[in-house]
């Protein structure tokens, strides 16, 4: 992709250095057992911590204090300089990543402002949360097992960007096209949410079995797909993408599906319990919504899928 001189976007919130391990929670603290809060000792801790730091020191000639210092020639110390390292050198990197998702969340902004304006609608843009490890939605936890996803209560995106080292490595999914597509798809449930898709679907889920809520959620992920694509399809207009994107839009859709996600964990399929659709699927709606940009071709719920 080429986004070089494109806007970035303000609806961006970075909370990825108040994210992490850990008990997840906002403005919240938690307590080591026996219910001292972090931060906080008793005058019996400090007795016990003293016995056990004459204790070290006497008898195994290690100094407590002098680790926790992180001063030299303490193991924990040395450890902590290496993370700061790590840390310090991965700020460029993150800076970098914020910018790239920052870029493609204007563009997908730009290009459904425009559709919604020649349907006499109003585009209303979402913010994008990027977490690392963990955070708290008004949809649940976001962690690494959930992956990206899109909260309609307060119409947010989640996501934690290393998830598109996990589509490298994992799913050999990579690509910046391959990571704006997983961003544009999260972004085609927003727009869902908006043409009042979601709650239709969530209100008729309460009345289905799990077998018919999972056929039903699969069409509305394929049709996030499809969205995906029509953004795909205006980025290839304005001259964004370069040889070989499409293709890996392509590669990462069929990589995700939900037939080639249970083949590799489990070695076999459930089709019952698919809620994304399979990779052929997930490649055709891609495609579709690239190939035409219309939302009218992006009909997941009349017909064969």
């Amino acid at each position: 992709m080429d986004l070089n001189g494109r806007r970035e976007s303000d609806n961006i919130e970075d909370v990825r250095d108040q994210s992490g391990g850990g008990p997840v929670g906002r403005g919240g603290g938690f307590s080591i057992p026996g219910g001292i809060p972090l931060g906080g000792f008793s005058f019996r801790t400090i007795i016990i911590f003293a016995v056990i730091y004459f204790a070290l020191k006497l008898f195994l000639g290690i100094d407590l204090l002098q680790i926790l210092s992180g001063e030299p020639g303490g193991q924990v110390g040395s450890n902590y300089s290496q993370s700061q390292s790590r840390n310090n050198s991965n700020t460029a990197q993150d800076e970098v990543m914020k910018k790239f998702v920052s870029q493609v969340l204007a563009d997908t902004e730009d290009t459904w402002t425009g559709i919604f304006e020649t349907m006499g609608k109003t585009y209303e843009r979402p913010k994008l949360v990027m977490y690392r490890g963990q955070w708290v939605s008004p949809c649940g936890e976001a962690t690494p097992a959930v992956g990206p996803f899109y909260c309609p209560t307060d119409r947010k995106v989640y996501l934690d960007t290393d998830f598109f080292q996990e589509m490298q490595q994992k799913f050999k999914a990579g690509g910046d096209f391959a990571d704006a597509y997983v961003i544009a798809h999260e972004i085609g449930h927003h727009v869902q949410n908006l043409l009042g898709i979601l709650p239709k679907f969530n209100q008729a889920r309460a009345k289905m079995s799990e077998t018919q809520a999972n056929a039903m959620s699969v069409r509305v992920e394929l049709q996030a797909d499809c969205f995906a694509g029509i953004w795909g399809k205006f980025s290839q207009q304005k001259g964004i993408l370069k040889s070989g994107d499409l293709e890996e839009a392509l590669n990462a859709a069929h990589q995700i599906g939900d037939d080639a996600l249970q083949k590799q964990g489990r070695g076999y399929v459930v089709p019952d319990s698919f809620t994304h659709g399979t990779s052929a699927q997930r490649m055709k709606w891609f495609q579709r919504g690239f190939d035409t940009g219309k939302l009218s071709a992006c009909d997941t719920f009349s017909g064969a899928i």
